[in-house]
């Protein structure tokens, strides 16, 4: 059976959740999951429980250096070398027998040209056959909008940001 490509897409909250469910899904039926997360560090609570399960490779960049376009000229240097070389390592091993992909993020690093979409593009056109491919973040191009089988766009309504509330732990992150 071929592998698909999702898009989970939108201002609203539930992109990298719904990419989780995804996961969970597949390791239920027994699938290899490699499941990456760009711009951010590994702290999020979800992966205390992913990192625990049979059959899932977690990669995250070793340091959040928070939103990248508050980021100053050295920061967004050393980002776009831990994003790139994530990038090279898990669309690598996603080679060898995994059968769902995540890149939780992507979308928001080719639009910041930390990786550049032509090299997304280019493992998404050539990645193995069978490769379930889900990507995540805001305002994905035309191009990865027409590669994709799936988009999945999140609207925000309402959120409790808007009033100030910041970001709890075991609920946004």
């Amino acid at each position: 059976m071929a592998g698909l490509i999702h898009i989970y897409c939108g201002n609203g909250k539930g992109k990298t959740t719904a990419a989780i469910g995804l996961a969970i899904r597949a390791l239920g039926a027994g699938k290899q999951v490699l499941f990456s997360q760009f711009l951010k560090n590994g702290k999020s609570s979800e992966l205390n429980v992913l990192n625990d399960l049979k059959n899932i490779y977690t990669y995250s960049l070793s340091t959040h250096r928070g939103f990248y376009k508050k980021q100053n000229d050295e920061e967004r240097k050393l980002t776009k070398t831990e994003c790139r070389e994530l990038f090279e390592k898990v669309t690598e091993r996603s080679q060898n027998g995994i059968q769902l992909l995540v890149l939780d993020e992507i979308i928001s690093v080719c639009n910041h040209e930390i990786i550049d979409e032509k090299s997304l593009t280019g493992f998404l056109e050539n990645k193995p056959g069978e490769l379930e491919v889900v990507m995540t973040g805001r305002d994905p191009s035309q191009r990865l909008l027409n590669m994709a089988d799936y988009v999945t766009e999140m609207e925000k309504i309402r959120h409790p940001y808007d009033k100030g509330i910041k970001a709890r732990h075991g609920i946004e992150f």
